[in-house]
């Protein structure tokens, strides 16, 4: 049976209950789900889902991602099996397996070519998010990782409203405006009831390839006058490094010097909220 002990609707009145919007698929048992999501695209967003999903792999975890971008799923190529396609049956679609045995489901693997658009209305792409939660037949994991669109658009909404989210990863750059940004997404999430897990900070720095000390490349007084300002925790930050850029051709033993910690760091504030 689907597990229900983290759905946010334990905490809810019996009338509130009523109007849940939240289903779960009675074939799937999913411990824990995690949200990553952005104020602007270009961040690094889908590529922080992939190496959290794989971190989580390598501590012995079940692990899936749902592609929740329908416009701009780029979690197949990210991962390396942009040649596969998922199937289905009349009841279930059934997800991608990777090599390392990470669960994906992304509409880029239900579709012939990946290159053609997506022109749907947003009651459509959020009805397909929908189905990713509610008709793939995930079975049972310990970690659901969902790559959200960037922004605070019909998706997002759809998610936080039908998904038992456990937590948030909001994943940002050190620019003035892009923190400015982050924040309403951030504020999204607290409207929605949905506990925000902390911040990552990508392409934070560069690092110099004789000495090793970090170049950072904007003021780091913006970042942390922004995290106090909306009473978040830095997760980690990350260095523009082509090793994480290229990630669906490098293995992860050579990235995780870099996001060991940063991962911790998510998992403990998850259990810091459970």
């Amino acid at each position: 049976m689907s597990s229900c002990n983290s759905c946010p609707t334990n905490e809810c009145s019996d009338e509130e209950k009523a109007t849940c919007m939240i289903e779960n698929n009675p074939m799937n048992s999913i411990k824990n789900v995690i949200g990553v999501m952005s104020g602007k695209g270009g961040v690094g967003k889908s590529t922080i889902s992939v190496l959290l999903a794989k971190y989580l792999k390598k501590q012995g975890y079940s692990v899936g991602i749902l592609d929740a971008d329908i416009t701009g799923p780029s979690i197949p190529s990210l991962l390396g099996i942009s040649d596969k396609k998922a199937t289905g049956s009349e009841e279930f679609i059934f997800p991608i397996e990777t090599d390392d045995h990470i669960k994906v489901m992304s509409l880029n693997l239900l579709m012939e070519d990946e290159n053609q658009p997506v022109i749907w209305r947003g009651p459509i792409i959020s009805g397909t998010v929908k189905q990713f939660w509610t008709h793939v037949l995930w079975d049972e994991l310990d970690y659901l990782i969902i790559d959200l669109p960037p922004g605070t658009g019909d998706v997002a909404l759809t998610v936080m409203q039908s998904v038992p989210i456990n937590g948030l990863v909001m994943v940002s750059v050190p620019q003035k405006l892009v923190s400015m940004i982050v924040s309403k997404a951030v504020n999204m999430a607290k409207t929605m009831n949905i506990k925000v897990l902390g911040v990552i900070e990508n392409m934070s720095y560069l690092e110099c390839p004789h000495c090793k000390k970090k170049i950072k490349l904007y003021d780091s007084e913006d970042t942390e006058s922004f995290l106090k300002q909306m009473d978040l925790e830095l997760l980690g930050e990350l260095p523009m490094t082509n090793d994480i850029s290229n990630i669906a051709k490098v293995d992860y033993s050579q990235i995780e010097a870099i996001f060991d910690s940063v991962a911790e760091n998510v998992l403990k504030a998850l259990k810091k909220i459970q």
